[in-house]
């Protein structure tokens, strides 16, 4: 199983709605990136994400699932775009920074630290068990 990273832009779309919107899922659309696209292509039903809000928070405050795998975008006239619908697992504990994240020696090859922008984007196992203790202490 591999594990992921979404970011999203709160007031587009907040962690506050994923979970409104319920266990059925919600599209993840938008994601134009080519890097990105293939992150999400490569997404599997049952599989885990942080949920992390960009902007004035940057922070990952949940995790969620993804509710199925990747399907091709219906709003996409082109047939290159994929999406993936996304539902709610749990909220952390509390929010882990991107200040933390890049304080901590065990993400330097993190895609976070070393490629901001991107949208979506794998997590290894290390990191997962890393990200969810931070989010305890």
């Amino acid at each position: 199983m591999a594990y992921w990273l979404l970011k999203s832009e709160p007031d587009e779309w907040s962690w506050a709605q994923q979970v409104e919107k319920g266990r059925e899922g919600a599209e993840w659309t938008g994601i134009r990136n080519h890097a990105a696209q293939n992150h999400l292509r490569a997404m599997k039903k049952g599989e885990q994400a942080f949920f992390y809000h960009t902007g004035k928070e940057k922070a990952i405050v949940a995790i969620a699932t993804a509710a199925s795998d990747a399907y091709p975008d219906p709003k996409d006239a082109s047939g290159k775009a994929h999406v993936v619908d996304i539902a709610p697992v749990k909220k952390l504990p509390r929010p882990v920074t991107l200040d933390e994240i890049k304080a901590d020696r065990a993400f330097a090859s993190f895609p976070l630290v070393r490629m901001s922008r991107l949208s979506v984007m794998p997590v290894t196992e290390e990191e997962w068990a890393r990200i969810e203790k931070l989010s305890r202490d």
